[in-house]
C-alpha cells in the first residue's frame, strides 16, 4: 500500500526550480526571503515598548495608540489582497521593490508625525507598503519548491516570521535607550532602504512570463471566487488567522500588562518579551524534525489542541493571579510554542491546494491573518489593559482555531493532503 501511495503522489515528477539549486544558493535564498519576511513583524512590533511614551507625548489614550497598531495590520491585510494578484500578473520583483519603497517613505513621515491621527494614517500606509514583502516572499517559495522541501523551507522562514514579532520589542527597547520613539521609525526606514538593495541584487524573478495570469479584475475576482469556494482552503486560512490573532493579542496587550501591571521598565519588558521567542523559535525548528516522521496534518491538530489548553490555563492564571509573573510567562511560552508548531503547517497545507495561483492564495492567507490580527489588537484595548483582557483574546483565538479545524476543515479531509502536489503538477 505504501508503494502505491508513493507512486500516486510522487510519480517521477519533474524537478522544481528549487530542486536544482545548490545548498549555497538555497542558503542565499533563505537569507534574502528571511530579510523580507522580517520587515513586516519589525514594522508592527518595534515601537511597542514606546507605547507609554507615545501616550504621554501626544497626550492621548492607550486605546488610541493601540489603534495605530490596528492601522498597520489593516494596511497589511488590504495591501496583500491588492499585491497578490498583481504579483501573479506582472511578476514578483516589481511589486516588491515598489512596496518597500512606499514603506520607506511612510516610515520617514512617521518620524515627523505631529499627532496621533497622522501617525495612525501613516501606519496604514506603512502596512500597505510592507505587504509586498510578505506576499512576494511566500509566493517565491511556492514558485520554487514542492513537497517536503516546501514545508521545510516554510518552517525555516517561519523561524524569522515567528521570532521577529517577539524580538522586535527587545530591539525597540534597546533603541529607546539612545533615542525617543521617533528613532524607531528612522531605523525602520533604514532597514527598508537596505531591503530595496537586497531585493534588487539578490532576488531573481521566479515567475516566468508564461505562467503569469492575465485578464485584469475579472480574472482576479474569478481566482478569489475559486479560492473562497474551497472549504478546506478557507478553513485552514481561518485557522491561520485565529492563531495569528492570539499572537497579536499578546503583542498588543503585553506592553501594558508587563510594564503597567507588573512594573517592568522598557528594557526589562523587551527582555521578558524576547524570552518568549525561545519557545516559538524552538517549536518552528522542531517542526522540521517532526515533519520527517509525522504528516503536517497530525502536527497541526496536536499543536492547536495544546495551544487551546495552554490558552485556558493562561486565562485562569491571569484571572486568579496564581504564581504571579512567572506563571503568566510560562503559560505564554507554552502558547507561543504551540503557535510555533501550528503556524508553518496550516499555511503549507492551505497553499498546497492552489499552486497555480500562489500569489493570490498567499495574499488571501496573509490578508486573513493580519485582518483578524487587526481585530484582535483593539479588542484587547476595549476589554482593558490588564492581563485578563489579553488572556481572554489569546485563549479565545486558539480555542476558536481548534473549533474551526475540527468542524470546518475536519482532520479526516486532510488525511490525503500533502504540501506541494499541485505545484509539482504545475511544473
Amino acid at each position: 500500500m505504501t508503494a502505491t501511495a508513493d507512486t500516486t503522489r510522487r510519480p517521477a515528477a519533474p524537478p522544481t526550480p528549487g530542486d536544482l539549486m545548490s545548498p549555497r544558493q538555497r542558503l542565499r535564498l533563505v537569507l534574502v526571503l528571511g530579510s523580507l519576511i522580517a520587515v513586516g513583524p519589525l514594522t508592527i512590533d518595534m515601537y511597542l515598548p514606546a507605547f507609554p511614551a507615545i501616550v504621554a507625548d501626544f497626550q492621548t489614550t492607550s486605546a488610541a495608540v493601540q489603534l495605530t497598531l490596528t492601522g498597520t495590520l489593516a494596511g497589511l491585510a488590504l495591501g496583500q489582497l491588492l499585491i497578490g494578484p498583481l504579483s501573479d500578473a506582472v511578476g514578483r520583483r516589481t511589486p516588491l521593490i515598489a512596496g518597500i519603497a512606499l514603506h520607506v517613505v511612510a516610515s520617514l513621515l512617521c518620524v515627523v508625525a505631529p499627532n496621533i491621527v497622522v501617525l495612525g494614517g501613516l501606519r496604514v500606509v506603512q502596512g500597505l507598503g510592507v505587504a509586498a514583502a510578505s506576499v512576494v516572499a511566500m509566493a517565491v517559495v511556492r514558485d520554487l519548491f514542492a513537497g517536503a522541501a516546501f514545508a521545510t523551507l516554510l518552517s525555516r522562514l517561519l523561524l524569522v516570521m515567528g521570532a521577529a514579532p517577539i524580538l522586535a520589542p527587545t530591539l525597540g527597547g534597546g533603541l529607546l535607550r539612545w533615542a525617543d520613539w521617533r528613532g524607531v521609525f528612522v531605523a525602520l526606514a533604514s532597514f527598508g532602504v537596505l531591503l530595496v538593495v537586497v531585493a534588487a541584487l539578490g532576488l531573481p524573478e521566479t515567475l516566468p512570463v508564461a505562467r503569469r495570469r492575465r485578464g485584469g479584475l475579472v480574472a482576479t475576482a474569478r481566482v478569489y471566487g475559486s479560492l473562497l469556494r474551497d472549504r478546506v482552503f478557507v478553513g485552514l486560512v481561518v485557522v491561520s488567522g485565529l492563531a495569528m490573532a492570539a499572537l497579536f493579542a499578546y503583542v498588543a496587550g503585553s506592553s501594558f500588562v508587563l510594564q503597567d501591571q507588573y512594573g517592568l521598565d522598557e528594557q526589562e519588558f523587551g527582555l521578558a518579551f524576547g524570552a518568549g521567542a525561545v519557545g516559538l523559535i524552538g517549536a518552528t525548528q522542531f517542526n522540521v524534525r517532526l515533519l520527517r516522521r509525522h504528516p503536517p496534518q497530525r502536527i497541526l491538530v496536536a499543536a492547536l489542541a495544546v495551544g487551546a489548553v495552554a490558552g485556558l490555563v493562561l486565562l485562569a492564571v491571569a484571572a486568579t493571579g496564581f504564581g504571579g509573573l512567572p506563571s503568566l510567562l510560562v503559560s505564554l511560552w507554552v502558547v507561543l510554542a504551540a503557535a510555533g508548531l501550528a503556524m508553518p503547517n496550516a499555511p503549507a497545507l492551505a497553499l498546497s491546494r492552489h499552486g497555480a495561483a500562489a500569489g493570490t492564495a498567499s495574499a488571501l492567507l496573509g490578508a486573513v491573518q493580519f485582518g483578524v490580527g487587526a481585530l484582535a489588537a483593539p479588542l484587547v484595548g476595549v476589554l482593558g489593559t490588564g492581563a485578563v483582557a489579553m488572556a481572554v483574546v489569546v485563549a479565545g483565538g486558539l480555542v476558536a482555531a481548534t473549533a474551526v479545524l475540527l468542524v470546518v476543515v475536519r482532520p479526516a479531509r486532510l488525511a490525503h493532503l500533502e504540501p506541494g502536489p499541485v505545484l509539482a503538477a504545475a511544473h
